[in-house]
């Protein structure tokens, strides 16, 4: 059962050529994982990616979520189930795919003040605080971050090596990447957290 706040996986596949790999675009609200030389691929706004992989498997996965805004009111209550579980469906698909909870590191991206409506209520600042609280309560090491600041960010992750690109993104030319950000705290304003993940120990 679909709930609007769940994470999907990404379905939006194609070939970059630049790094001559089968990549995977991820989208606000999506995540994906990949154990054979795929690039994972997402752009952020206000938004945040945790990107977590186990060191020997070569396995890994990346997620693109917000918290709902609340005014900034609710620092640890039903917002940050939102976040919660963004990051349980991703490490869960993780050591579904042969991961260990013992191998896992992360690199953490986004949350910057990009659009004025949302850098008011502080919502980049609150997403990056959140991804780096919850990584540190689950004891996963944070071992590469670019968060805040007042840019948009593309970033590229090869889940089999743990490599990570940033690029900042000075100018956006469409303003796809507001729309999509926008839709999606939309849809995350008008939905319940009801479901539970299986936990995978």
């Amino acid at each position: 059962m679909h709930h609007a706040y769940d994470e999907n996986l990404a379905e939006n596949r194609y070939y970059d050529r630049h790094f001559q790999s089968q990549a995977a675009k991820i989208l606000p609200g999506e995540y994906f994982v990949s154990g054979r030389g795929m690039l994972l691929v997402t752009v952020l706004g206000s938004c945040v990616a945790a990107c977590i992989r186990d060191v020997d498997a070569g396995v890994g996965g990346m997620n693109h979520f917000m918290l709902p805004d609340d005014g900034g009111r609710d620092r640890l209550g039903s917002s940050a189930r939102y976040g919660t579980y963004a990051m349980e469906v991703l490490i869960n698909h993780l050591l579904k795919s042969g991961a260990r909870r013992s191998r896992l590191e992360a690199k953490v991206f986004g949350g910057g003040a990009v659009l004025s409506s949302l850098a008011s209520s502080n919502v980049g600042t609150r997403n990056a605080e959140f991804v780096l609280d919850y990584l540190k309560t689950e004891k996963i090491p944070v071992v590469a971050k670019d968060l805040l600041d007042s840019y948009p960010r593309k970033v590229y992750y090869f889940p089999d090596s743990g490599r990570a690109l940033v690029k900042k993104l000075h100018r956006v030319h469409n303003d796809t990447l507001f729309s999509r950000e926008r839709d999606y705290k939309d849809r995350l304003a008008g939905s319940k957290v009801e479901g539970d993940v299986e936990l995978f120990i």
